[in-house]
């Protein structure tokens, strides 16, 4: 072609340029479309091979067509060259406008990596820019046409005139990708059509089908189904309901349509609901029923859209868990509570006296003002209490009411949370003479006349054996001593147990509760002072039987 003139060297690559594009628009397939572009640059741009390497969704390149050797076709369609590679090989060499050179004096580096390639044979190049065996040239197609989204990447060897493409050899092979890149989605897009429609037919017949057994699902379900809107004034009003949530409710459905959920919530299950409806979710709640009772529930919620823009529904499933709960509360209270006395066991004490206490040492009363301002106030304030973050002993109990023990020596009216630590004078005897029926009956009795001479927020535990323990919050020294004089004169009259009146005496420790201790020192603090006092008085005073 050197021997021809440039004005027919361009008007010849404009038709050839011209037919490849046409023969793009003939394709039916992204199959089709691919190895059209592959045969387009054999047959009308020059070239003895093409390959054209496609995106995969993960990023990767894939050799999806090849022209112009069978043998080579064989050899790497359908390989996969990773990204990494391929953004190598763009980044690198000679930048020919749009298209990307590699000259065989850098290309050897590529020899090794992953990208699938092939090599031809033939005889080192003579003159500058005729073409060598091991030359590569990288015609990157873009989605759109342009821009940074690559599509993929064309690849070519062995031009037939021998030679280096020149600057109308390249503009062609550029316009070419071009054009490509914009078949290339096109088909996809052709696809993606026909499949979309495909889908959409057969959705179309199970939607139908699916409404059907919808609606026969809903209504004969065996537990409660119930549909209700979501936003708008009528947030949450029941649009419908099935048999066995009426009957559930004991409402009939035309009543629950005037209801929502909300009206129908226990109070104390109120926030729970509204955590569920926002989004949809699961949540385990207490639903009122005709009756006037409550009943344990589990709510599934679904967020349903009727249309694309359309409003949106709650399908809700609620199911019948009364006798789970019921089960499971009584396994909570066996846990944590005496079997004998019913009062809170061991584990349910340290619980609670450990809620009360952080482990901040030497921890400093506040006043009520104090603790606010430490709590909303000036954040320097606060640090200097040590409650803000980053004060000192700062710790996950910052905002915490914290516990100080009064000063015992010196009553000046401080409160704080006292520990009365009890232990039955007598009972072993009781034990030892009229058996272990009458022992616990006898500790079923002190339970109960304990129980009844505290306050509603204080704590009677049975830490075990015959010893109990009373915490109870907001005394000072004196009421403290007052409460332990109450508790033993409660228990000091007989018991009558099978016609027998026995009796036990009670000797009482006073420990203090105090941030920086743990749960385990304060009760050996109020146990060690229990012993001090059961040694202090005389024995006469200590008999039991």
């Amino acid at each position: 072609m050197e021997a021809e003139s440039e004005p027919y060297v361009r008007l010849a690559t404009m038709r050839q340029l011209h037919q490849a594009v046409a023969d793009l628009n003939t394709a039916r397939s992204l199959a089709d479309t691919l190895q059209t572009v592959a045969d387009g640059i054999v047959a009308g741009l020059g070239y003895e091979l093409a390959c054209v390497n496609l995106v995969r969704p993960d990023g990767d390149l894939v050799v999806a067509a090849f022209a112009g050797n069978h043998a080579a076709e064989a050899l790497i369609t359908g390989r996969v060259g990773s990204r990494a590679s391929w953004e190598r090989r763009l980044a690198m060499g000679e930048t020919w406008d749009e298209l990307r050179f590699i000259p065989h004096t850098d290309g050897w580096v590529l020899l090794d990596d992953d990208v699938p390639q092939w090599h031809t044979e033939g005889p080192e190049p003579r003159f500058e820019d005729e073409w060598h065996p091991q030359d590569r040239l990288y015609a990157p197609m873009y989605a759109s046409g342009g821009g940074s989204d690559l599509l993929g990447v064309i690849s070519v060897d062995r031009p037939r005139n021998g030679r280096r493409p020149g600057a109308w050899g390249r503009e062609a092979l550029q316009m070419y990708a071009s054009q490509s890149a914009i078949a290339i989605s096109n088909a996809r897009l052709r696809a993606n059509m026909q499949r979309a429609l495909v889908r959409l037919e057969r959705e179309q017949q199970a939607l139908r089908a699916s409404e059907e057994s919808f609606r026969q699902a809903f209504e004969y379900a065996p537990s409660g189904m119930a549909i209700a809107e979501m936003g708008g004034d009528q947030h949450g009003r029941l649009l419908r309901t099935n048999d066995a949530l009426c009957r559930l409710l004991g409402r009939p459905a035309s009543v629950l349509r005037r209801y929502s959920f909300a009206d129908l919530v226990h109070p104390e299950d109120i926030g729970t609901l509204l955590r569920t409806s926002a989004e949809g979710g699961r949540a385990e709640l207490r639903l009122g029923r005709r009756d006037g009772t409550h009943l344990w529930v589990s709510l599934r919620n679904s967020v349903v859209a009727d249309t694309a823009d359309g409003p949106r529904f709650l399908l809700t499933h609620v199911e019948d868990i009364e006798e789970r709960k019921r089960h499971e509360l009584n396994l909570a209270h066996r846990a944590s509570h005496d079997a004998l006395t019913g009062l809170p066991n061991s584990a349910e004490l340290r619980a609670r006296l450990g809620a009360r206490l952080c482990n901040r040492p030497h921890a400093v009363a506040t006043t009520d003002v104090e603790a606010l301002d430490a709590a909303y106030g000036d954040v320097d304030d606060a640090r200097a209490q040590g409650f803000a973050p980053g004060g000192p002993g700062a710790g996950p109990f910052d905002h915490h009411v914290h516990a100080v023990a009064p000063d015992t020596a010196h009553d000046d009216g401080a409160k704080g949370l006292a520990v009365l630590f009890c232990d039955l004078d007598g009972f072993k005897s009781i034990n030892d003479r009229f058996g272990h029926h009458t022992g616990d009956a006898v500790l079923i009795e002190v339970a109960r006349r304990l129980t009844t001479c505290v306050r509603d927020g204080d704590t009677v535990a049975r830490l075990g054996g015959d010893e109990f323990v009373v915490l109870a919050d907001g005394l000072g020294a004196a009421d403290a001593a007052d409460l332990a004089v109450r508790l033993r004169n409660a228990i000091i009259p007989p018991i009558r147990v099978d016609g027998r009146a026995v009796r036990v005496g009670a000797s009482f420790g006073i420990g203090w509760a105090a941030c920086g201790m743990t749960a385990e020192e304060v009760l050996r603090s109020a146990d060690q002072r229990m012993y001090i006092e059961k040694r202090s008085r005389s024995k006469v005073h200590r008999r039991a039987g």
